[in-house]
C-alpha cells in the first residue's frame, strides 16, 4: 500500500455501494481508483477540487485500483461555506477532467492545482473572475500562453 494525496476531479456511480473517483495526483497524473464508502463515510468527502489522501490498494488482476482510509487534508471551508465559490470549483474540475488525459502525468501540474485551490480557498473578496485567472495560469501550466492581443481582446468584451 501506498500513500496518495490527490484531488479530486469527478466521481462515477458504478453499482450500489461503489464509486470510481477519479483523481489527480504527483504520482500517478489523472487516473481513476475504485472506492466503496460504506455508510459512515460523507458525500462531501468526494466534492469536486478536494484534496484528500489516502492509501492505494493495488490489484494484480485490474487497472482499477482502489484507496483505502481516506481522509482530507484541508476542508476548504472558504470554498464550501461559499455557494459562488463551490460554483465555480465545479467548473473547474470540470475543465481539469476534461482537459487532463487519464495517465498523463504533468511536472509540476499537481502542486500548481492545490495551490491554485487554497488561494480561491482564502480569498476573501475579489474573486469573481477567480475562474478567469485559472484558466488562463491552467493554459501556461500546459505548456503555452495567450498572446497579450487576445488577453486585450477578452478584457475588454
Amino acid at each position: 500500500m501506498d500513500n496518495l494525496e490527490f484531488i479530486v476531479l469527478a466521481t462515477t456511480k458504478v453499482k450500489e455501494g461503489a464509486l470510481v473517483v477519479h483523481t489527480l495526483s504527483r504520482e500517478y497524473g489523472r487516473r481513476g481508483f475504485i472506492v466503496r464508502p460504506g455508510k459512515k463515510a460523507a458525500a462531501a468527502l468526494f466534492l469536486p477540487l478536494n484534496i484528500l489522501e489516502a492509501d492505494v490498494v493495488e490489484n494484480p488482476r485490474s487497472d482499477l485500483w482502489s484507496l483505502k482510509g481516506i481522509h482530507a487534508l484541508d476542508s476548504l471551508s472558504g470554498i464550501r461555506g461559499n455557494i459562488h465559490k463551490n460554483t465555480m470549483t465545479l467548473f473547474l474540475s470540470e475543465v481539469l477532467f476534461r482537459t487532463i488525459r487519464e495517465g498523463a502525468v504533468e511536472d509540476g501540474l499537481y502542486e500548481w492545482c492545490v495551490g491554485s485551490i487554497l488561494a480561491l480557498n482564502a480569498l476573501e473578496a475579489d474573486f469573481s473572475n477567480y475562474h478567469v485567472r485559472f484558466l488562463l495560469e491552467f493554459a501556461g501550466a500546459l505548456g503555452f500562453r495567450p498572446t497579450f492581443q487576445v488577453l486585450k481582446l477578452v478584457i475588454l468584451t
